[in-house]
């Protein structure tokens, strides 16, 4: 082949030496189409920012989070509810499946494979299309998590006992905490009432655990109720919860009927106290006479 013959030169491929200066796009060329980072979007985002902060910071004014009694560790008959945002997880640790022998599947593995497909998901749908429909495996796998979470949250929240839960984390009044702390730890009856797991149920100041068992420094039973009830059990509590000596069953039922504090007398025996008072009285006044 002759020189130039079927050749085309469709310009100098070479760099020029000279470089142009890097001149970004006027943004007035694509109207509503595209706007500088800054400060135009950033503004905007700030904006947005400011608007939800301020709702937001107006609802905890209207709506203070609730409060409840100081915790008890050895409550165990609380009942417990995370935040709104585990609550999905909470319910579905309460199926067989995800607990109990399982709980390592409720706990790490099911959660693990939701927050790895999250992870995985740029590699999981390669697809160019941004379009929802024409990405069916990574659509489908979102609102299938969706649909989930929605549901264990709502499962969790209408199974939850609201009415307990707020009798056990009521407040208690300035009379009802001063009664609580005048139970005395260092009376016999307090240990015996500990050693005999009472504690568990009627809390450690008997202050009662709500669901699991009523309050008891103000209860309105004698001694000889309170050694019946141990025994033989009442409402929900079960028979023979007592399993110690009779001297021992006659101290704890002092203490719990005197509000948990033998020295001072009360609780159930406060009436009774009166009434024989008022019978030594009488009988003192017809000696006189």
């Amino acid at each position: 082949m002759h020189r130039g013959k079927g050749m085309k030169f469709v310009g100098d491929s070479r760099v020029p030496a000279e470089r142009k200066p890097n001149i970004p796009k006027d943004y007035s060329e694509f109207p509503g189409k595209t706007e500088a980072f800054w400060p135009n979007f950033l503004l905007k985002e700030w904006l947005v920012g400011a608007v939800f902060l301020i709702g937001f910071l107006c609802l905890t004014v209207a709506h203070p989070a609730p409060l409840e009694r100081v915790a008890d560790p050895t409550d165990s008959g609380y009942i417990p509810l995370p935040d709104w945002y585990f609550l999905f997880l909470y319910q579905l640790l309460k199926y067989e499946y995800a607990s109990s022998d399982f709980t390592v599947i409720g706990a790490v593995i099911i959660p693990g494979l939701a927050f790895g497909a999250l992870l995985l998901a740029p590699w999981l749908d390669k697809g160019p299309e941004r379009r929802a429909s024409r990405r069916p495996i990574a659509s489908g796998l979102m609102i299938f998590g969706v649909i989930a979470t929605i549901y264990l949250t709502w499962e969790s929240v209408d199974h939850h006992d609201w009415e307990a839960a707020a009798e056990q984390g009521e407040m208690l009044d300035e009379e009802e905490q001063q009664a609580l702390e005048e139970v005395d730890t260092n009376a016999e009856g307090y240990e015996i009432y500990t050693d005999q797991g009472c504690i568990s149920c009627h809390g450690d100041q008997l202050q009662g655990t709500g669901a699991a068992g009523p309050s008891l420094y103000d209860t309105q039973y004698d001694a000889a109720t309170v050694q019946e009830i141990a025994v033989e059990g009442i409402g929900e509590m079960p028979a023979d919860q007592f399993n110690g000596s009779d001297e021992e069953l006659e101290v704890l039922a002092e203490f719990v009927a005197n509000g948990g504090n033998p020295e001072s007398g009360g609780g159930g025996n406060e009436e009774e106290g009166s009434e024989e008072e008022e019978s030594a009285e009488d009988d003192g006044e017809e000696s006189e006479e």
